[in-house]
């Protein structure tokens, strides 16, 4: 296992710095905000946060211009240095989300290129912990572009609570308190899918390489319970992370989108994003639910 990275992020600085480069980067058009407007829409005990896009242009017209410079293409390397909030460790930087839809989107990226389908590292996790003891909110990583990642270049990503002001943390926070546990990892009867659930707690814990390891082998307990195979490369099957302060939960993937609707780790958490009218309309008429189911892996026995 690698030696743990040196911790640069100051105690107590970044979420004024977040708040200071948000303002900054809007201010000289660095920090792209595509507008949304949002529902929240129950399926059983969920009521999912589901956020429809009002315009998509200037997205769209990045990826065109990134689909020019080619595949190899790498946003991160060099990152945009006016979306640079915070050092974070020796092996990664904390960087505003260009084109939010959440309001202080951050990304964690590692400062040298990493495939994001790799393994997640002790360092990767330490990264997080760092960030989470200053800014409570979810952590997340979509492990590959079945799992609905962008970009090839190593990164999570984390939001703040609340997503929005009707909710105090996640859509799916309270039917995480109801999950059955066996051998640690916990299962909720309305995921009729390939998931596992662990409890967390960091209650004051301010020791970054402690909250790490525990994660860590957590991760590993997930992978391992899910049955998520690695290859030679070192590649995982694809899988959603997603991680707060009180649990983590992994979820299998089996494809990217289902009915013309993208899903990544936060559709998972009870947030979802559509492009327009008729995906909303199909997405009431398919439910949530079935919408997630679709896009996982089938519910293993163990």
């Amino acid at each position: 296992m690698k030696e743990l990275a040196n911790i640069l992020l100051k105690s107590n600085s970044l979420w004024q710095q977040v708040k200071k480069q948000t303002d900054y980067a809007l201010n000289y058009g660095a920090l792209q905000s595509i507008p949304t407007e949002y529902e929240l829409i129950k399926d059983k005990e969920i009521n999912f946060l589901v956020r429809i896009i009002t315009n998509l242009g200037r997205k769209d017209k990045a990826k065109k211009k990134q689909k020019k410079l080619g595949k190899d293409f790498n946003p991160f390397l060099p990152y945009e240095k006016d979306l640079f909030v915070a050092d974070i460790s020796d092996t990664h930087v904390c960087l505003l989300n260009k084109f939010n839809v959440v309001n202080y989107h951050l990304l964690l990226i590692t400062r040298e290129f990493e495939e994001q389908e790799t393994l997640l590292t002790l360092n990767d996790f330490a990264a997080l912990c760092a960030c989470l003891l200053q800014v409570d909110g979810l952590g997340f990583y979509n492990n590959g572009k079945i799992a609905g990642a962008s970009q090839r270049h190593k990164h999570l990503q984390l939001v703040p609570f609340p997503l929005v002001s009707e909710l105090q943390k996640t859509p799916i926070d309270q039917i995480i308190e109801t999950a059955n546990y066996q051998d640690n990892i916990g299962r909720v009867s309305c995921f009729n899918f390939s998931h596992g659930i662990i409890k967390l707690s960091f209650n004051g814990n301010n020791n970054i390489l402690e909250l790490a390891q525990q994660i860590f082998n957590n991760y590993h307990h997930l992978l391992k319970s899910l049955k998520i195979s690695i290859n030679q490369e070192g590649k995982p099957e694809p899988y959603n992370l997603l991680v707060t302060k009180e649990w983590m939960m992994m979820v299998r993937r089996s494809q990217p989108k289902y009915e013309s609707i993208s899903v990544n780790s936060l559709g998972f958490a009870g947030a979802l994003l559509v492009k327009n009218e008729q995906q909303m309309k199909i997405l009431k008429e398919l439910k949530p639910l079935t919408i997630l189911e679709k896009v996982a892996s089938e519910l293993i026995n163990n």
